[in-house]
C-alpha cells in the first residue's frame, strides 16, 4: 500500500504533467480556432493520450522500476496512445463528411433547392439535417406561393387597367361625338355617358372596400338586422340586369332569421352574390336565395344558380383578389362588373370580418355559394391567414 508521502508524489506528478500538456493543447486549440472540426478533435485526443503517457512515465521513473519494466511500461503506453489518435482519426474523419454534408444540405438550401435529409451517423448532426430538409420544404413551398401571388397581383393590375381604360375610352368617344355633332340623339349619348361613369364608380368603389378589407381598416357598424330585408334590397338592385337575362330571383327559408351585424356590409354580399350567380346563370333560369340555421349558432346564407359553376380544382381560389375563371376578360358595364375579380374576393373579407367565411360547391341542382355568418358576434381570436 502507497505511503501518504508516494500517494502525494503520485498526485503532484500527475497533475503537473496533465496540466502542462492541457496548456499546450488549450495553446493549439486558441491558434487553429477556425481550423476543422477533424483537426480539433486530433488535438483533445493527442492531448489526452500524451497527459497519460507523460504521467504514466514520470511516475514510473519516479517509483525506480527496472528498465525492463519501464521499457515495457512505455511500450504498452505508447500503443495504446497511437491506438488512441488512430481511433480520433477515424473519428474526426466523419465528422468532417457528416459537417460537409450538412455544409452541402445549407448550400443547396440557399440556392433554392429542396434537400432531404443526409444519412449522417450522429444523432444531432442528423437531426440537423432533418430540420433542414425541412426547412427546404417550407421554403419551396412559400416561394412557390409567391410567386402564384406575385403573377396574380401583376395579372390584377393589368385587368384593373384594362377595365378602366375601357369606360374611358367609350366616354371619351361619346364626349368627341357629342363636340362633334354627328349624333342623332344626344340624351342617348349622355345616358350612356352615365352609365359609364356609374360603371367606373363602381370599381373604383370595390377597389377602396377591398383595400380596406387588406388593410384591417374595415370597421363594422352593427346592429339587429332582418335577413328578408337585405335579401329584398339585394334582389331589387340587381333586378334589372336579371330581367336582361331573363332570370329570376327566388328566396326561400330566409325568413325569420335576425343577425347582428353591419347591413351596409352584408347587403354588399348578398349583392355580389346575386351579380355573380345572374351572370353565370343559363338566360330565363331560376336563382334561389336560401337560409338555414345551423346546430353552432351560425345561418348559413346560400345562392344558387343552374350554371356549370367552376372546375373543381378552382373552388378554392374563387375567392382570390383578380381570379377570374374565363381570361377572355370583357366588361359589363351594365352590371358594373368590371371584370376585375373583386366582388367574390370582397364578399369573403367582409364574410371573415364578421367572423364567418365563404365556399362553394357544386350539388345536383348546379353552382352554389354558401356564406356562415355567426348569428351573434363571435370572440375575437388573433388569426393569421
Amino acid at each position: 500500500m502507497l505511503s501518504p508521502g508516494d500517494l502525494l508524489l503520485v498526485i503532484l506528478t500527475a497533475a503537473g504533467c496533465t496540466a502542462g500538456v492541457t496548456l499546450l493543447a488549450f495553446v493549439a486549440l486558441r491558434l487553429n480556432r477556425r481550423g476543422t472540426i477533424g483537426v480539433q478533435i486530433r488535438i483533445v485526443v493527442a492531448a489526452v493520450a500524451a497527459s497519460i503517457t507523460l504521467s504514466t512515465a514520470a511516475i514510473a521513473a519516479e517509483m525506480y522500476f527496472s528498465e525492463h519494466d519501464f521499457q515495457l511500461l512505455l511500450w504498452i503506453v505508447g500503443i495504446a496512445a497511437v491506438m488512441s489518435l488512430g481511433a480520433a482519426w477515424l473519428l474526426a474523419r466523419t465528422a468532417r463528411r457528416a459537417a460537409r454534408a450538412l455544409s452541402d444540405s445549407a448550400r443547396r438550401l440557399g440556392e433554392g433547392d429542396v434537400v432531404d435529409a443526409a444519412p449522417v451517423a450522429w444523432r444531432e448532426f442528423a437531426e440537423v439535417s432533418t430540420q433542414l430538409a425541412d426547412a427546404s420544404e417550407r421554403l419551396a413551398a412559400a416561394r412557390a406561393e409567391i410567386e402564384r401571388l406575385d403573377a396574380s397581383r401583376r395579372q390584377f393590375f393589368v385587368w384593373i387597367s384594362h377595365d378602366l381604360r375601357t369606360p374611358l375610352s367609350g366616354m371619351r368617344a361619346l364626349a368627341e361625338a357629342l363636340e362633334a355633332g354627328v349624333v342623332d340623339d344626344p340624351e342617348d349619348y349622355l345616358r350612356r355617358i352615365r352609365a359609364q361613369v356609374e360603371s367606373m364608380n363602381r370599381l373604383v368603389d370595390d377597389l377602396f372596400e377591398l383595400s380596406k378589407i387588406d388593410s384591417g381598416m374595415l370597421r363594422l357598424h352593427r346592429e339587429s338586422v332582418v335577413l328578408l330585408d337585405i335579401v329584398s334590397d339585394a334582389a331589387s338592385d340587381v333586378q334589372q340586369l336579371a330581367a336582361e337575362r331573363g332570370v329570376r330571383i327566388t328566396h326561400a327559408g330566409v325568413e325569420g332569421h335576425v343577425l347582428w351585424a353591419d347591413a351596409h356590409e352584408l347587403s354588399r354580399v348578398v349583392t355580389n352574390l346575386l351579380g355573380n350567380a345572374i351572370r353565370h346563370a343559363p338566360e330565363g333560369s331560376e336563382i334561389l336565395i336560401s337560409a338555414s340555421r345551423g346546430d353552432d349558432e351560425r345561418l348559413v346564407l346560400s345562392v344558387l344558380d343552374h350554371g356549370s359553376g367552376v372546375a373543381s380544382e378552382d373552388l378554392g381560389r374563387m375567392f382570390e383578389i383578380g381570379w377570374r375563371a374565363d381570361a377572355a376578360r370583357t366588361t359589363d358595364a351594365a352590371s358594373g362588373a368590371a371584370g376585375a375579380g373583386l366582388g367574390l374576393a370582397i364578399v369573403r373579407g367582409i364574410a371573415r370580418a364578421h367572423g364567418g367565411d365563404v365556399h362553394a360547391e357544386h350539388v345536383p341542382e348546379g353552382f352554389r355559394l354558401n356564406v356562415v355568418l355567426p348569428l351573434t358576434i363571435p370572440t375575437p381570436t388573433p388569426t393569421r391567414e
